[in-house]
């Protein structure tokens, strides 16, 4: 009975020594092993943390692409053309002749730019022509040089005496009227009356001649002539230049019509930028007989198969050149 019991009791220890080796086994497995070998609880999967709610942040809105304005075009910039260099006149030193020309001429007073037309009064007969076809005191007519040139079969004229404009305020009550004496080409005797005792000079176209008075008073009524024209004043008499002078408009510078003649030659122009007293001068070394200032500034008109100068305002008078 002895024998039975102790084999029992080994039996006995043996089992227990397996079941706490079969429970180290079990822990061993449920326990992880740190890195430190020191024992670390497990977490229970069911103490997990909560899940954070993520909030979408806001899509930005783009910028708005800016929209490029194209660059304009820059304008070529024209270089200016160069104006031609005039060709200067040369100075004259003889006579004017037939034809139209212009002059450059060499006075005391200065050099002078004269544009002149000459004619044989063999071949060319010289008319005074009016706008009215009597006297006229105010508002009378007026025509443009070219007009007269047209209705007369004219080849060249020039601006007659002076006349009150309607441009001039003075001139109110009695616009492009005219009160010198005047024979037109119908033989007509414009301000008789008035001027039976002028001293303003004038000139008479006659035929193959041409005469000059200092004073109107000098001359009748004869209509046996083809023209007549008063106007002041007298530039250049009987070769010698008389020096004239006058008011502030005789003696401010202007552009200065003129009518005159050496011998049988008949002469109408301009002289430019020009008193009274330098258009004489001017008119002098051209070597005229005779010369006598004619109307100035806005009036001036010159004609030679076209304007050569003007045309101006409207005139209530001018004188003519036509062929015979």
């Amino acid at each position: 009975m002895r024998k039975n019991s102790g084999s029992a009791i080994i039996a006995v220890v043996v089992f227990v020594l397996l079941a706490v080796a079969l429970v180290a086994v079990v822990i061993k497995v449920k326990m992880p092993v740190s890195t430190n070998s020191q024992v670390q609880p497990q977490v229970s999967l069911a103490t997990t943390l909560p899940t954070a709610t993520t909030t979408a942040s806001p899509t930005p809105t783009p910028s708005p692409t800016p929209t490029l304005s194209p660059s304009p075009t820059p304008t070529p910039t024209k270089s200016p053309t160069p104006k031609p260099t005039a060709t200067p006149i040369p100075v004259s030193t003889g006579p004017a002749g037939s034809g139209y020309s212009v002059k450059r001429v060499h006075t005391a007073n200065g050099d002078f730019t004269v544009y002149i037309i000459g004619a044989d009064l063999g071949s060319t007969k010289v008319i005074v022509d009016t706008a009215s076809t009597s006297d006229c005191a105010n508002n009378c007519p007026v025509l443009s040089l070219g007009e007269y040139v047209a209705r007369n079969g004219a080849y060249a004229g020039v601006n007659g005496g002076y006349f009150c404009p309607a441009t001039y305020d003075s001139c109110a009550g009695k616009t492009n009227s005219f009160d010198t004496l005047l024979m037109n080409k119908d033989k007509y005797y414009f301000n008789s009356a008035n001027n039976v005792y002028s001293t303003n000079p004038a000139v008479i176209f006659q035929g193959g001649s041409i005469r000059f008075v200092r004073a109107a008073q000098e001359w009748g009524r004869d209509t046996g002539v083809d023209g007549v024209l008063s106007n002041y004043p007298m530039l250049v008499f009987n070769g010698s230049n008389l020096n004239p002078g006058g008011d502030s408009k005789m003696t401010s510078k202007g552009n200065r019509s003129f009518v005159a003649n050496r011998g049988s030659m008949v002469f109408i122009g301009t002289v430019m930028n020009a008193t009274v007293n330098d258009s004489a001068a001017a008119l002098t070394v051209l070597q005229m007989d005779n010369a006598l200032n004619l109307d100035s500034g806005g009036s001036t008109a010159l004609w030679s198969g076209g304007y050569k100068l003007g045309p101006g305002r409207g005139l209530p008078n001018v004188i003519l050149f036509k062929t015979k």
